[in-house]
């Protein structure tokens, strides 16, 4: 169609599997569902809910129960549809068409479709054998190619560690562009730059609520500087978040004990897991900062990655990107789901 701007024909379409029926260990999702009791208070809110009215603009019940929960005052915080939407916003506040804009590769998919869609300049890094960098000559490189912002994914997805904390200090201390640390695995390392906030009005952070429960009501917020906070709420869609989302994250973040404890044992199971693989001759498992591991098959990927389908298990193919050859990325379920992968996995590896 000759009125598609060339910016979008240019692009895939970010892909996900799926399956019907069987273990889905690909999303990086919370295996266990949302508590009992979350679901009778959100229900008992919503029986009050006025569907025909608009939610909230400025989701002012969801922002006070995130500022009790990380100490950070309510004007520092933006809601987003995801994360996916604050990247965006992001974008659209500090670039220009045709500017720039950096990350590390491998990293998240979407930073580089939304810039690209938005007719922006990309600019990549590759990380070394450890599946880290080195700040000094990553901010040259920035400079030179005046980029206006680095995402820095952390714990990185696909890789799943985080990257050192000095060279990413570094990187805040001396870029002048934006750095972004996309912390939406934030719940299963426990390692955040928040306190560092105060200090540097260059730092921006993002967290989700999707990979500890509520995925399916697509729920991020960022934390900024408020003088950024404010620029990007003029971008930001009119009621870009619902009442229902509103609600529920509201509800879990102020009971927060049953999600806690469904961290925990992702935590303990992140652990057992990398014990297994570990043991097992033909797979190279990483190191895991976050609830998915990624490792590696010594022959071929994709024949594994396929005989786990067949016997209805899906997790991700990473094999495509020439730094992720035969490489796969499991997300840590249940006991029992776990279980049956390894199962399957012995038998497709061997």
């Amino acid at each position: 169609m000759n009125l598609v701007c060339d910016n979008v024909k240019n692009l895939k379409a970010y892909q996900v599997e799926t399956l019907e029926d069987g273990i889905k260990l690909h999303a990086n999702e919370n295996p266990y569902p949302p508590s009992a009791e979350l679901i009778k208070k959100t229900l008992e809110r919503f029986e009050k809910l006025d569907l025909n009215r608009y939610p909230d603009p400025d989701c002012k019940q969801l922002k006070e129960a995130i500022s009790t929960r990380i100490g950070v005052p309510t004007n520092q915080l933006v809601i987003g549809n995801g994360s996916d939407e604050l990247i965006q916003s992001l974008m659209q506040v500090f670039c220009d068409e045709g500017d720039t804009i950096a990350f590390p590769d491998p990293t998240f998919a979407m930073y580089a479709i939304t810039a690209k869609g938005m007719g922006l300049k990309v600019k990549t890094f590759p990380l070394n054998k450890n599946w880290d960098f080195e700040a000094e000559p990553l901010i040259e490189k920035l400079t030179a190619s005046h980029a206006r912002i680095v995402f820095i994914s952390y714990p990185n997805n696909p890789t799943g560690n985080c990257f050192s904390q000095t060279e990413i200090q570094k990187l805040i201390e001396n870029f002048e562009g934006i750095v972004v640390l996309d912390e939406a695995y934030y719940d299963f390392s426990g390692l955040s730059f928040l306190d560092q906030m105060e200090k540097h009005n260059n730092l921006v952070i993002l967290r989700s609520l999707s990979k500890i429960g509520l995925a399916g009501l697509r729920v991020g917020y960022g934390i900024y500087p408020h003088i950024i906070a404010a620029e990007i709420n003029k971008v930001r869609l009119p009621y870009n978040s619902n009442s229902v989302s509103q609600i529920m994250a509201t509800e879990l973040l102020n009971n927060f004990d049953p999600v806690q404890k469904q961290i925990n044992s992702i935590k303990e199971e992140r652990a057992r897991l990398m014990g297994r693989l570990e043991g097992i001759d033909s797979i190279t498992a990483f190191p895991s900062d976050a609830n998915f591991i990624l490792f590696q098959a010594s022959e071929n990927g994709e024949n594994v990655f396929k005989n786990l389908m067949k016997n209805g298990i899906l997790i991700r193919n990473l094999g495509g990107h020439p730094m992720l050859k035969n490489c796969l990325r499991v997300t840590i379920g249940t006991q029992a789901e776990n279980d049956q992968f390894l199962d399957r996995l012995i038998q497709a590896a061997n």
